[in-house]
């Protein structure tokens, strides 16, 4: 079987080499980039199953990057890794498409673990679902992270659409916010409670025009996704 390869980039030659050294004898296939540019460049010409960016770069900054390739492809995965710890930095990251945020120093066992997860999420084979869905004067399509209305396109993050579909597959029943955070990130902690809030912000923004469907705040228990019929 052929090994899994991480895109990385970090601009610290120290850290760079530790953390390629731990994920490459974990069995991966590192390909590490000191710049955000050659980054980019190595994306382009490459093909990836994940992305670990350092924010703090220089000619291409992390932010800059995860944006540029989420216009290439709004799929792979993609962690940042930074010392940037303020909360605005972290929501930041995440709306513009990023599956998860870990701060420095960080610990080499839960960046394997994050890494597992999302592999797994992003590579496992099932049977065919529904991936096309009307969602009032909406059609949204699961598979290729699309919501169309008339002709407007939005593509939305992989995170952003498995929350819409969780919904839609759930529509009118209350969803527990663990049973969300277990579904969707394989973990119910602080932190990704903080992105979920993020995600549901941006559903509810992109669907204000339709005035019989609402994302309902059930305080302390969770949320219902509700389509008036």
């Amino acid at each position: 079987m052929s090994k899994y390869k991480i895109l990385y980039a970090e601009d610290d030659e120290t850290l760079a080499f530790l953390t390629k050294d731990n994920l490459e004898l974990n069995g991966y296939e590192v390909f590490h980039c000191p710049n955000g540019e050659n980054c980019l460049e190595l994306f382009k010409t490459g093909s990836f199953d994940i992305c670990i960016l350092d924010i703090m770069m220089p000619k291409i900054d992390g932010f800059e990057l995860a944006t540029a390739i989420r216009e290439i492809d709004t799929e792979i995965p993609i962690i940042f890794l930074s010392a940037k710890t303020l909360k605005e930095d972290r929501i930041k990251g995440l709306r513009l498409g990023a599956d998860d945020y870990l701060v420095k120093p960080f610990s080499i066992e839960e960046l394997l673990l994050k890494i597992e997860i999302f592999l797994k999420r992003s590579q496992k084979k099932t049977a065919p679902e529904k991936s096309g869905y009307i969602v009032g004067t909406f059609r949204f399509d699961a598979e290729n992270y699309v919501l169309v209305k008339g002709d407007k396109k939005t593509v939305l993050t992989q995170r952003e659409s498995e929350l819409l579909k969780l919904f839609l597959d759930n529509k009118n029943t209350v969803l527990k916010r663990e049973q969300i955070l277990t579904s969707l990130w394989g973990d119910d902690d602080y932190f990704m409670g903080r992105s979920l809030d993020v995600f549901i912000s941006r559903l509810r923004k992109l669907l204000s025009e339709e005035t019989g469907i609402q994302i309902e705040n059930l305080h302390g228990i969770g949320f219902k996704f509700t389509i008036k019929e």
